[in-house]
């Protein structure tokens, strides 16, 4: 703290702290309001979360139906533990796919809500909105109903199963908000740039894949971060349909142990593992954001 003479007019000033608080201040102002800002000690704190429902479990234990003693909660949840994480793999593998397919037909899809031709331009902009404001759990039915669990083509029978539909059922709704990322990220770049580009001869191809493109690119990769976290956190919805991803194995363990009291630490499990795979995706997506943003 900066010291300051009696009788003077000045205030005293936090120097160290003035810069960041400016920073932040900032930041909210680019954000229309206050940002929620997670930090590494919030994992810290889910993890004290799990060891104290652990502990709090083994305060609840009783003995067995013969009177023997019970093993701590703890030491249950380190017996399951491979198969948890057998099946987090699982719900990461299925993220995976569905973000990939629905980048690629998404960003197809993008792009024809650009188009010239109102047709496909009015086709292109039906499909995302639907998709985009259909509840996820809905489609995700929908594919697990609706499609065979086998496909026979006469000399060869090729198998279909739940964890595919559920992975197709997931980037439906990927594919419709890659669709907005890319229309708006188009959309978003100066008309001037189109217009540079007619004045040089350019077809209207040329200029989006040479031109336009190229710039969206760092424009779309934090909102694409973004919503690939989101779709991280609802693979759980395959649990539903019977998909045996992390919440599935979880459900399994705990009708084996057949103990109540290990709900709150299996479950607080699940959420450590998910807020630390999804804790950095969100880090690097706030400095992608700082990065890339669009100085006006």
């Amino acid at each position: 703290m900066k010291r300051i003479p009696f009788g003077t007019t000045d205030l005293p000033v936090l120097l160290p702290a003035a810069a960041r608080l400016q920073a932040a201040a900032r930041r909210d102002r680019e954000a229309g309001g206050p940002l929620p800002r997670l930090r590494a000690r919030h994992g810290l704190w889910l993890a004290a979360l799990c060891l104290l429902s652990a502990g709090v479990a083994d305060a609840q234990m009783g003995t067995g139906a013969g009177g023997e003693a019970r093993r701590s909660a703890f030491a249950a949840l380190i017996d399951w533990a491979p198969l948890l994480l057998d099946g987090f793999l699982f719900n990461i593998a299925i993220s995976f796919l569905a973000m990939a397919g629905g980048t690629a037909v998404g960003a197809v899809l993008g792009l024809m809500q650009v188009s010239l031709l109102p047709p496909v331009r009015f086709g292109s902009w039906f499909v995302t909105q639907f998709f985009r404001n259909a509840p996820w759990l809905v489609l995700l039915f929908f594919c697990m109903f609706l499609l065979p669990f086998e496909f026979d083509l006469g000399f060869v029978v090729i198998p279909f199963p739940d964890w595919v539909k559920a992975t197709l059922g997931l980037s439906l709704p990927v594919m419709a908000n890659v669709s907005e990322v890319v229309r708006g990220a188009v959309q978003s770049l100066p008309s001037g740039q189109w217009e540079a580009a007619e004045s040089l001869a350019f077809s209207r191809r040329q200029t989006l894949w040479e031109i336009i493109l190229p710039q969206c690119v760092k424009r779309m990769l934090p909102p694409w971060m973004n919503l690939y976290a989101i779709l991280t956190m609802a693979t759980v919805l395959a649990s539903i349909v019977g998909v045996s991803e992390m919440m599935t194995q979880t459900g399994r363990a705990l009708a084996a142990e057949n103990r109540p009291e290990l709900l709150i630490p299996f479950y607080s499990f699940v959420l450590v593992c998910f807020f630390a795979y999804c804790y950095p995706i969100a880090v690097a997506t706030r400095r992608l954001e700082r990065r890339y943003q669009v100085k006006l």
